[in-house]
């Protein structure tokens, strides 16, 4: 996809300083005996250099011989342009200035060299993307409250007096099987505590009725 390049101030205004130091630099390599072609190859040898240790300093930041190979380059670029700005007579350079010039594609290229095969920096292992997920509503659930449980009728309390009198032979009919089956719950009930089994005792071994439970007590009596 095809991206429209916006003319705005600070583009204007990097190519108009890139043309600048250009030019700084293709002087100053012409005054220190670089005629020709290698004069114009100087300052892209600059440039090239200052953008591989900037590369290498964004991706990774800690490298100190990335920032070393920087501010030379750094150094060398506004060198060139102080020095052309009238400080330096470019009519007769010193001579430590035409051996920087005549040393420079040899330090250039030893700094290109080892920015370029520097051990890339290990980066742990990226999180995979996962996908994602909506929370869960807060949902608030109201239970509704239990009924309690019914208890069963108290029975009541003996009351102390003269003796009762003889109990009414039972309405309920009793089964045959079923008083043979209470008499021998109440003759191991007596054999294991030596008092005769009174009427809830039965009635909860056997799981009957209280009227049966009665019925049954009155004639084991």
């Amino acid at each position: 996809m095809s991206r429209t390049l916006r003319l705005d101030a600070v583009l204007i205004q990097a190519v108009i300083a890139g043309a600048l130091s250009f030019a700084h630099l293709h002087d100053l390599a012409a005054a220190a005996g670089q005629d020709g072609w290698k004069a114009w190859a100087y300052p892209v040898s600059v440039d090239l250099l200052l953008v591989a240790a900037w590369r290498r300093m964004r991706t990774d930041a800690e490298n100190r011989d990335a920032w070393l190979w920087f501010a030379i380059a750094l150094v060398a670029s506004l060198g060139a342009n102080v020095a052309t700005a009238g400080l330096l007579d470019l009519t007769n350079v010193p001579a430590w200035l035409r051996i920087l010039v005549a040393g420079w594609p040899a330090l250039a290229f030893l700094g290109g060299t080892l920015l370029a095969h520097a051990p890339a920096p290990v980066r742990g292992p990226e999180p995979a993307d996962q996908p994602h997920v909506e929370p869960a509503p807060d949902v608030s659930v109201e239970r509704a409250p239990e009924p309690a449980p019914e208890l069963p009728p108290a029975e009541p309390a003996p009351q102390s007096g003269p003796s009762d009198p003889a109990p009414i032979p039972p309405a309920v009919p009793v089964p045959p099987a079923l008083l043979d089956h209470a008499q021998k719950i109440a003759d191991a009930h007596q054999a294991q505590t030596g008092t005769p089994i009174d009427t809830a005792t039965l009635r909860n071994r056997l799981g009957i009725p209280p009227a049966l439970a009665d019925a049954i007590a009155i004639q084991l009596a």
